[in-house]
């Protein structure tokens, strides 16, 4: 890993409006946002002579389609990158020609194999002939690559007119504990990439159409909606506002996902096995943080999630807890030497705290956030995640900036909702609403719905649930508007 370095330079945005005014319900449009006509000089125009600040290398290329209906075939993004994170009823938006420019910072780790190049901090920024005027920041979730929101999240604001850049976030893939050379410093460097990019992206799109952005927005899903909130906590002056699709919750003295996972791991088997103690292990499972109703979805999320992502991030986090093993040993049994299953964050020595600390979230927001989490999360369970942070944004005096929506019904990937039609809906149709919330928030003044829960519609079908989101709260989330 090497750090980005920042140099200043004058500002090339201005801040968004203030809250504002009147309460409004809003349900999903897909509608564009207004665009200028075309792009000085039209199509792709100034492409030769467009340059991203600070890469070390990047391929500028003119396309007709710069939303997945051409960038699969055309090999500008990667299916891989985002396969499960959308349900398969979403609408698919086309038609945005325009100029896409992929490329990496430089770097020292090479976990990232897009374009055979082998190398980390790489990034795509994607600007369409007609823009709106608005720029879209994306870091990605799990330990994915630049691609992974161009489903669920590219495609629908270039169709809409946005420019639109992510970032790899300086380290990809299970081994990302491997970058860096102290605790939390793979996680430091997913802060620094996003910082970099938006620096970056701002002044090309200024090269480009030569004003610079009216407004940039943040979102992000699971890490990349973590990265949100530490984004408008930490550097509010480059944005106007964000999205947090569920984020990661980092706190030194907890919750975080170390407290919960090994209390998962220890507990599961024991309620999956039937027979004596299921019925405790099934208490200790929603004491964990798991809700009664979320059991269908354990199975699967012991398969693929909890105990792997319980030994990775313990790895980034207190790497000295299995001494010379690297990552643990998965699925092993309690009373197995340095097996996470028995891993307790609260004894563990004060440079663990520490390390996460170096990570942690304040609440201290500078600009409007827009947070959305399903009750259902079978991974970062609503009640030590999202619930937890809203709290901390109050605590922290921002509450006027902060809208917190609890989505009746919606898990952590929407596509277990392909799995679970009748019990689950997709968040992604919310994740747009809560966007073109923002949007008036920050354009019109026009207050979003107060923060709570949203109701499951009854009866709607797949299609229509993949497509549509009403923000209407029904039930209070403690959370004060």
């Amino acid at each position: 890993m090497r750090r980005p370095t920042f140099r200043s330079s004058p500002r090339l945005w201005r801040r968004g409006a203030p809250a504002a005014l009147a309460l409004a319900a809003l349900t999903l449009t897909t509608a564009p946002a207004t665009a200028t006509p075309s792009a000085p000089g039209g199509h792709c125009a100034r492409l030769a002579h467009l340059r991203v600040p600070g890469a070390e290398h990047q391929q500028a290329a003119c396309l007709d389609e710069l939303t997945t209906a051409g960038t699969v075939a055309s090999g500008h993004t990667d299916p891989a990158d985002w396969a499960g994170l959308t349900p398969k009823d979403l609408a698919a938006p086309s038609g945005v020609p325009g100029i896409q420019i992929d490329g990496y910072f430089p770097d020292s780790s090479t976990t990232n194999t897009n374009h055979g190049w082998n190398h980390d901090a790489q990034f795509v920024v994607r600007m369409p002939d007609r823009w709106n005027g608005g720029l879209v920041i994306a870091g990605t979730p799990g330990n994915r690559e630049q691609y992974a929101n161009d489903r669920a999240i590219a495609d629908w604001v270039l169709a809409r007119g946005y420019a639109y850049a992510a970032t790899d976030k300086g380290n990809t893939g299970l081994a990302f504990h491997r970058d860096g050379d102290a605790p939390g410093d793979a996680i430091v460097e997913w802060n620094d990439r996003v910082t970099q990019l938006t620096r970056a992206a701002r002044a090309t799109i200024a090269q480009r159409y030569h004003r610079p952005p009216t407004r940039t927005l943040v979102t992000g899903m699971s890490n990349g909606g973590y990265l949100v909130r530490w984004q408008l906590e930490n550097h509010p002056e480059l944005y106007d506002g964000g999205v947090d699709w569920e984020g990661t919750l980092w706190r030194a003295d907890g919750p975080n996902l170390l407290d919960f996972l090994p209390r998962t791991l220890r507990a599961y088997p024991v309620f999956a096995a039937g027979g004596e103690g299921a019925e405790e292990a099934r208490e200790e499972m929603h004491a964990a943080g798991f809700p009664a109703g979320s059991e269908f979805l354990w199975p699967y999320h012991h398969k693929v999630y909890w105990d792997l992502t319980q030994r990775i991030y313990r790895e980034e986090l207190d790497p000295g807890y299995d001494g010379a093993a690297e990552a643990g040993t998965p699925y092993c049994a309690t009373g197995t030497p340095g097996c996470d299953t028995d891993y307790d964050y609260a004894t563990r020595p004060d440079e663990v705290r520490q390390a996460v600390e170096r990570i942690a979230l304040t609440g201290r927001i500078g600009k409007p956030l827009m947070t959305l989490h399903g009750t259902l999360d079978a991974l970062l369970p609503i009640g030590q995640d999202s619930d937890v942070y809203a709290r901390m944004v109050r605590e922290a005096g921002r509450g006027r900036l902060h809208r917190y929506y609890r989505i009746e019904g919606g898990t952590h990937a929407d596509s277990l909702v392909d799995a679970f039609p009748d019990r689950l809906r997709p968040l992604t149709p919310c994740h747009r609403t809560a966007f073109t919330a923002l949007e008036e928030w920050l354009t019109k003044g026009h207050r979003p719905p107060a923060s709570g829960t949203v109701a499951l519609p009854a009866g709607q079908d797949p299609v229509t649930l993949a497509n549509t989101c009403s923000l209407d709260v029904e039930k209070r989330a403690g959370t004060r508007s």
